[in-house]
């Protein structure tokens, strides 16, 4: 008898292409990130992490190719569905992106005022936002302003945030750029307890060799344009390839 189970692929880009002039930055690149998954995505400075995540959640318009979210081809359906995707899928941007003029709580109730009745959550506004801050340890801030935060509280506060509809899927952009050592270690760990505790499919987009090492289940390399390598931590350290090797030296 056959026991195997089939794992299910919550989102899948096939031979994106995107340039600016003749700046080709996406040059058919594939990623299929699995349910439950931690895929993260590496490459230089200017690879085209941040533009292939931009064309992911519809900021950006991808020259060719087909980006499928949930059994939704997202080129292909309306502003209206593409809004109703975005509430399964949590965004912590890089440098955490708060709005300076509102307090934690407000910010945090920004994407409840604009989705909550559209997916019916019933909980109040107050529960929501303490559930999230509690996830990642900081209800005591939710009444300060994003001055008076340090860098690390406020990607909890984002990361926060990303978590308040309890999305499917979440989208991490240098989740760890900016911080100290230590504080990266501990946003790392609350990457991993937040998709063990909700069973959420990520995928991160960094270039933090110790953050692809702790939290990948796989990792891409994205060089000159395409997916050029894909393996675990322990696989592609191994590798002899040239390119390969440059971005594990420690």
């Amino acid at each position: 008898m056959n026991t195997s189970v089939e794992i299910k692929t919550v989102l899948e880009l096939r031979n994106l292409k995107k340039s600016f002039g003749d700046n080709h930055v996406l040059k058919g690149f594939n990623l299929k990130l699995c349910e439950g998954e931690n895929l993260v995505v590496m490459g230089k400075s200017g690879s085209g992490k941040s533009v292939m995540i931009k064309c992911l959640v519809g900021l950006m318009q991808a020259d060719s190719g087909s980006i499928q979210i949930r059994d939704h081809n997202i080129v292909e359906i309306g502003q209206k569905e593409l809004d109703l995707l975005r509430t399964e899928i949590g965004f912590l941007f890089q440098g955490s992106a708060l709005y300076d003029s509102m307090t934690v709580r407000e910010n945090l109730e920004f994407p409840l005022r604009r989705h909550k009745k559209k997916l019916n959550i019933q909980e109040s506004n107050e529960t929501l936002v303490l559930e999230a801050l509690d996830n990642v340890g900081l209800t005591e801030a939710i009444d300060l302003m994003p001055a008076e935060l340090s860098g690390g509280m406020k990607r909890r506060v984002a990361l926060a945030r990303a978590l308040i509809l309890k999305p499917k899927i979440i989208l991490y952009d240098e989740p760890t750029t900016g911080l100290d050592p230590i504080t990266a270690k501990e946003i790392i760990q609350l990457m991993r307890n937040i998709q063990k505790k909700y069973g959420t499919s990520s995928l991160i987009i960094t270039h933090d060799v110790d953050c692809a090492r702790v939290i990948s289940n796989r990792i891409i390399l994205l060089i000159d344009g395409i997916n050029y390598a894909e393996g675990t931590y322990e696989e592609l350290i191994q590798s002899n390839d040239p390119q390969i090797k440059a971005f594990f030296k420690q």
